[in-house]
């Protein structure tokens, strides 16, 4: 049993060599290509480097010849004079996806406060962190309390609606999905509400309540022949009927005042990262009620508070993103496969994204230090660092992947790799 398709069987515009959504078309960090550039640089593989607007944390989505973004400007780009928040802007970009050319850029504003810009915090990850969701027809953008917006793939405006009215110190982490013909808003910090709205008009056509500290963008994974939508908050991993908001069970799960990372499942067992120490747990899908006695198969105490992980031939791979520490654990049980350091301790980065499984390669994007490509075995090797010597912008989002091509984004630039 692996993740849900749940793009494809809905809405034909969407193919194989897409990345409609943050992690990709199976939305568990896995793409089928194995033809992507080990090693790139300014001058080497580089197809095409674009200027943006502004930062933003936000992961490529690729389809329909296109590359979707966010960014931010208009204020918290300087520390020093941030500059008045009235002028802050969200931008919702599309680029074309063979020159990099920005092809359309709508400018969204609020009249509701967001939290000022100090250099920690809200500007970790910025004013434009949610990655956008696509069906090839359509494109979708959560920008926090600014709201959800819609587009055409060719920038016409469809709608757009609130979600909430309230701001975190943080900002805004998850990312919406599509399920039929729904949109999935995980808007935790916004309204404490998870959300299903129509995607052809907005509408909200079902939502539930009692999200706190979630950052985590919604998951589906098919349980014996139903659907069940997926999301972890502060102690509890819930599961829902994704086609009415009903839910249908729980597990006791990590407590922290943050989870970001987004679960990934395999045979039926759900994986779940989160807390700032690191920890993580096992549990099988499927059941009813409190399903905390039962169904959950193991804990540990090794894990990531941001990025999450993937799944390889019984193994989970993760990077620890305040240590720096590459991780494979055992998926059967949990034990500790190895931990290796990416950088010395001198030039410790921060690991904010998400790795990117390619065949027996996984990318690893580094906010300070690079892309590290590690083998995707049960034994350390570091195979390249990658390096764009002159951008030394953060990079928060983790990378998009199509057709032999590798798209990456700082907070200065977007970026198309491929071998040349």
């Amino acid at each position: 049993m692996k993740p849900l398709i749940f793009l494809a069987a809905a809405v034909v515009s969407i193919h194989a060599s897409d990345w409609p959504q943050f992690r990709g078309l199976t939305a568990d960090g896995v793409t089928t290509d194995t033809n992507l550039p080990l090693t790139w640089s300014e001058k080497e593989n580089l197809v095409w480097r674009t200027k943006l607007p502004g930062p933003g944390s936000s992961s490529p989505v690729i389809s329909s010849g296109k590359v979707f973004l966010t960014c931010y400007s208009g204020y918290g780009i300087d520390v020093k004079n941030p500059g008045d928040m009235k002028n802050l802007r969200r931008h919702a970009l599309c680029l074309d996806r063979q020159s990099g050319k920005i092809l359309w850029n709508h400018e969204i504003a609020t009249d509701l406060p967001n939290k000022p810009f100090t250099g920690t915090y809200i500007t970790t990850h910025g004013y434009a962190s949610s990655s956008a969701v696509t069906d090839g027809k359509s494109v979708f953008f959560f920008m926090g309390n600014a709201g959800v917006f819609a587009y055409t793939v060719d920038g016409k405006p469809v709608w757009n609606v609130s979600v909430g009215e309230k701001a975190h110190d943080w900002g805004a982490g998850s990312s919406p999905i599509l399920y039929g013909d729904l949109l999935i808003v995980n808007a935790a910090h916004e309204s404490n509400q998870l959300l299903a709205l129509d995607r052809k008009t907005g509408k909200t056509v079902w939502s539930v309540s009692g999200f706190p500290a979630s950052w985590n963008t919604p998951a589906l994974v098919k349980v014996n022949g139903h659907d069940e939508l997926v999301v972890n908050s502060n102690g509890k991993l819930r599961a829902f009927d994704p086609a009415n908001g009903r839910e249908l069970w729980f597990c006791s799960s990590i407590k922290a005042a943050e989870l970001c990372p987004s679960i990934v499942a395999h045979d039926g067992i759900i994986f779940v990262l989160g807390h700032p120490g690191g920890q993580s747990q096992a549990v099988r899908a499927g059941g009813s009620g409190d399903v905390s006695a039962t169904h959950l198969l193991w804990q540990a105490q090794k894990g990531s508070n941001v990025g999450s992980p993937v799944y390889k031939d019984g193994h989970l791979y993760f990077i620890n993103d305040s240590r720096g520490v590459a991780t494979c654990l055992d998926a059967k049980t949990g034990a500790v496969v190895y931990e290796q350091p990416l950088a010395s301790r001198q030039k410790r980065d921060r690991w904010y994204s998400t790795p990117l499984l390619a065949g027996d390669r996984l990318y690893c994007v580094g906010r300070e230090t690079g892309t590290y490509v590690l083998a995707a075995k049960p034994r350390f090797e570091l195979l390249a660092t990658n390096v764009i010597a002159d951008d030394t912008s953060i990079t928060n989002a983790s990378p998009g992947v199509s057709d032999g091509q590798i798209f990456l984004r700082s907070n200065q630039y977007a970026y198309c790799f491929g071998r040349q």
